[in-house]
């Protein structure tokens, strides 16, 4: 095995701390403290047609082949929310219990005013979550800073590899559970992984991620012998999701994990196709998610699901979107106020664009995640603005 791939299996599962009998143990977040699931879509989701604009003649004009109908009668289409707004059907159906309960809001024209319109360079700013035009630290992610801020809180990163989001001081672990888990890593690339650590800081971050692999890998024996014929439910993101809520419900507080797919230039479809089939998967996981935290942990979970971008009001000649500007964020959680529209909001027409294509941004991300920090974990000014330095917060009332 070549060098560098030796070695970033070992980063992949050092940085990754999961569980085990004793440093998870010590490491594990008390029962009563509040959690917090970060879920990034990357590739920048067209948000519009996960969040409708019903009250927008505009939207139906300039998107003649992909926009989302209203539901009538026998036709399927979007499930209303309010006067203006309404749900692509494939995410309302999983999610309908969470919305009948009042605990999914979901916050249009948000992101970041970063406009360079790369996937990389946007992801890795708000990642960073430092402000744009200032010197940038890279190895200091924001939710690192979050974990600085609340000591005992442990955190995880369900992630191949440690994200930008969570680099920094604090020693975070990070293990993929993705797939069936069945492999794992070699024997003698464990044996030699954990002699290269046994007297290093990270040795039991290292011991930690393969203990927690071991684990959910012993719990999908058990599913795969649940289900007919030895076979693994298709259904990838819930799977991932139940077993993180599982992880989290027990020992850890914080929590990232990414979702890829969401770059739709082409054949993005409508009510059903491409995007309908992701964004139903993703809603069947945040539903799963939260039956599985339980009635109890569930009140005092959030969970935000954001993307470094939307796209293009205006469809394009592929009958999909390009990269643009303003996106829709989702929230869910048992604390929730109920409101299933926030945020600072203005009409969807050809002179409310940015740059004459996108949404615009009008709540900023640094600013609407410091005012949720403030509100769920009572941080101090000091606190939050060692999280997000230079930031206002505003609370917009999520919870």
């Amino acid at each position: 095995m070549q060098r560098r791939t030796f070695l970033s299996h070992a980063c992949a599962v050092c940085a990754a701390s999961a569980t085990l009998p004793f440093s998870s143990r010590l490491l594990a977040a008390t029962p009563d403290a509040p959690r917090f699931l970060l879920v990034f879509l990357r590739g920048g989701y067209d948000a519009l047609s996960l969040l409708v604009p019903i009250g927008s003649s505009f939207y139906q004009e300039v998107r003649p082949h992909i926009a989302i109908p209203l539901a009538a009668g026998d036709q399927a289409g979007a499930v209303a929310l309010n006067a203006q707004w309404a749900l692509h059907p494939a995410a309302e159906a999983p999610l309908r219990p969470l919305l009948q309960a009042r605990q999914l809001s979901f916050i249009p024209f948000a992101g970041t005013d970063d406009t360079s319109r790369s996937h990389f360079e946007t992801q890795d700013s708000i990642e960073l979550g430092q402000p744009l035009g200032a010197q940038r630290n890279f190895q200091s992610g924001f939710l690192n800073r979050l974990a600085s801020v609340l000591p005992g809180n442990a955190a995880m990163s369900f992630t191949d590899q440690l994200p930008t989001v969570f680099r920094g001081p604090v020693d975070v672990a990070n293990t993929s559970l993705k797939g069936q888990l069945k492999n794992g890593l070699a024997k003698p690339l464990q044996s030699a992984l954990a002699s290269m650590y046994q007297h290093h800081p990270l040795g039991a971050k290292v011991q930690e991620g393969f203990e927690v692999r071991q684990e959910v890998g012993k719990d999908m024996a058990g599913e795969m012998e649940a289900a007919s014929r030895n076979a693994v439910s298709t259904n990838g993101f819930e799977q991932e999701a139940r077993r993180m809520a599982r992880l989290m419900r027990e020992r850890y507080a914080l929590g990232f994990v990414d979702v890829g797919g969401w770059d739709t230039h082409v054949g993005q479809g409508q009510v059903t196709g491409y995007l309908a089939t992701r964004l139903g998967q993703l809603a069947s996981g945040l539903a799963g998610f939260a039956e599985e935290m339980g009635p109890t942990m569930w009140k005092q979970t959030t969970v935000l699901v954001i993307s470094e971008f939307g796209r293009t009001m205006r469809e394009n000649g592929n009958r999909g979107t390009d990269h643009g500007h303003g996106s829709v964020y989702w929230a869910l959680g048992g604390g929730l106020r109920g409101q299933p529209v926030l945020g600072e909001q203005t009409s969807i027409e050809a002179r409310s664009l940015f740059q004459n294509r996108d949404l615009p941004v009008l709540n900023d991300y640094r600013a609407t995640l410091a005012g949720l920090f403030q509100r769920q974990y009572g941080l101090s000014p000091s606190a939050l603005d060692k999280v997000f330095p230079g930031c206002q917060p505003r609370d917009i009332g999520l919870i």
